[in-house]
């Protein structure tokens, strides 16, 4: 079974952080590919952010350059997308996912491409 299971999302007012986790159940997250993924309310679910297995190579949608950042832990099996300055426009439900690689067409491979998705974590940037 290929699953991954999101956390740590919450209610933060602009210009707060949250970091949210995506950890592997069934296997192995080490050789994978994992890519960041969020929905707003009555939008299309967009790619956000990918890291590569070993971790050197990561990839960024432009909205948040600068102040989101992807890292893995492949000892805890787990995935992290450290978000700074956030901003209501980030609001949504946040997905990770892999099967595709994390290069540079990242951004071309659709979310119907991807596997292992879990129930999503909330995010609400509000004052």
């Amino acid at each position: 079974q290929l699953q991954l299971v999101e956390s740590g999302g919450g209610l933060v007012q602009p210009g707060g952080s949250l970091r949210l986790s995506c950890a592997a159940s069934g296997f192995t997250l080490d050789y994978w590919s994992i890519s960041w993924f969020r929905q707003a309310p009555g939008k299309e679910r967009e790619g956000v952010s990918c890291i590569s297995g070993s971790g050197g190579t990561t990839n960024y949608a432009d909205s948040v350059k600068g102040r989101f950042t992807i890292s893995r832990d492949n000892a805890k099996n787990t995935v992290y997308l450290q978000m700074n300055g956030l901003k209501p426009e980030d609001t949504g439900v946040y997905y990770c996912a892999t099967g595709r690689p994390c290069g540079i067409n990242w951004h071309i491979f659709p979310p119907g491409e991807y596997d292992g998705w879990g129930q999503g974590t909330q995010v609400t940037v509000s004052s």
